[in-house]
C-alpha cells in the first residue's frame, strides 16, 4: 500500500486561484475562473471551489469559498450566525424558510450583482484560517483526514516551514482515499 503525504495532493499555492486583500468581489470571481480554466491534475478532475487571499508580502490571510461570495450578495446574513466566527446557522429547515420570507432574504440579490460585487471588498467577506486549518506538507493523510473529518473543513493550508505552500483540498484527498478502496476490492 503507497503512503501518501499532504504534499503528494496539494495543490501548490502558485497554481491556485489568489486575490489580494484589496481585491474586490468580482476580482476573486475573475480569479477563480482563471484558475479553474488552467487547472490540470493526474490526481482529480474537479476544479477550484476557493480563493486564497494574501497580504501585500504574499502570505495567506484568509480564504473565500463559493458560499462566502454567494453570502456576500446578502450582508443580512452575517447577522445570524451563531456566533463570531461561525459559520454556521444552526436553525430548522421551516424556520429558515421563515426567515426567508420574514426578512426578505435574498428577495433581489441579483438585480444589484454589478454593484455588490464591484463595491465588496474580500478582506470583509473572507474567512480567517483557524490553527486546524493549517497541516504540514510532510504530514501523512491520516492527521489530515482526521483534521477534514473534526474540523468540518473543505481544504486545509498546506505549510512548509512558517509559510502556506499549497492546498490540499477534500476533494483530492476523497479521491485519492476512494481509489485505494478500489484496488482493495479489485485485486
Amino acid at each position: 500500500m503507497k503512503s501518501y503525504l499532504v504534499k503528494d495532493l496539494m495543490v501548490p499555492l502558485s497554481e491556485y486561484a489568489t486575490v489580494t486583500v484589496n481585491a474586490t468581489l468580482y476580482e476573486s470571481v475573475l480569479s477563480l475562473e482563471e484558475a479553474q480554466a488552467k487547472f490540470k491534475d493526474k490526481h482529480t478532475r474537479y476544479r477550484h471551489r476557493a480563493i486564497l487571499i494574501l497580504d501585500k508580502d504574499g502570505n495567506v490571510v484568509g480564504k473565500l469559498s463559493q458560499l462566502d461570495m454567494l453570502r456576500a450578495l446578502e450582508p443580512k446574513y452575517k447577522d445570524m450566525l451563531l456566533g463570531k466566527g461561525s459559520r454556521q446557522y444552526g436553525f430548522t429547515k421551516d424556520f429558515m424558510e421563515s426567515m426567508l420570507e420574514g426578512y426578505h432574504l435574498f428577495a433581489n440579490p441579483l438585480d444589484d450583482i454589478c454593484r455588490k460585487a464591484g463595491e465588496q471588498n474580500v478582506k470583509k467577506i473572507m474567512s480567517t484560517p483557524t490553527e486546524g486549518e493549517y497541516v504540514s506538507e510532510e504530514a501523512s493523510l491520516d492527521p489530515a483526514i482526521h483534521q477534514f473529518v473534526m474540523g468540518n473543513h473543505q481544504s486545509l493550508l498546506v505549510t512548509g516551514g512558517k509559510k502556506v505552500v499549497g492546498i490540499l483540498r477534500l476533494t483530492d484527498v476523497f479521491s485519492t482515499v476512494f481509489h485505494k478502496m478500489r484496488e482493495c476490492f479489485e485485486t
